[in-house]
């Protein structure tokens, strides 16, 4: 039995494959998010076509995505969080992070990815990248003339302030 791709601990075949191998359609937003990187984990580039949003096809690169999927090593996909999306909902929104190996370097896509519901059937719609969280410095701020915080014994401003 293999595991699906998506993450769920489901066997593939009844997780993600069904909506892959259109014998289902995705029952809500963040069915569809696992099925299309389940997708690029099987090279299934019609299916992440198809379920691209109709607006959003005419500028779809068929074989840049292609590309990406086959060039990649597919690591592992983490919901962060969903917001509706669910049967019945017009809209949805799904942040993912899919760590992949590109190149021998393993590299993290992290998108907060928008769905709509069209005719009972969901699409991808875009994304956006998060925004960073602010971090607040909160140690206090060396002075020029403070000792330098290396440890050097000499004054910050002819060390590590140089």
């Amino acid at each position: 039995m293999q595991l699906c791709h998506c993450g769920s601990g489901q066997p593939y075949s009844s997780c993600c494959a069904p909506y892959v191998e259109g014998e289902a359609a995705a029952p809500s937003a963040e069915a569809l998010m696992r099925s299309r990187y389940s997708a690029y984990v099987e090279h299934a580039i019609d299916y992440l076509g198809e379920t691209l949003h109709p607006e959003h096809r005419a500028d779809w690169d068929r074989d840049a995505t292609r590309r990406w999927s086959e060039g990649a090593e597919w690591l592992g996909l983490q919901i962060v969080s969903t917001e509706a999306g669910r049967p019945g909902d017009a809209e949805g929104w799904v942040e993912f992070i899919a760590d992949f190996k590109d190149q021998g370097r393993v590299q993290r896509h992290h998108e907060r990815s928008r769905f709509q519901s069209l005719d009972g059937r969901w699409y991808y719609v875009d994304g956006e990248l998060p925004k960073p969280e602010t971090k607040r410095h909160e140690a206090p701020k060396v002075g020029r003339n403070d000792p330098c915080p290396c440890g050097s014994g000499k004054k910050f401003k002819k060390c590590c302030g140089a």
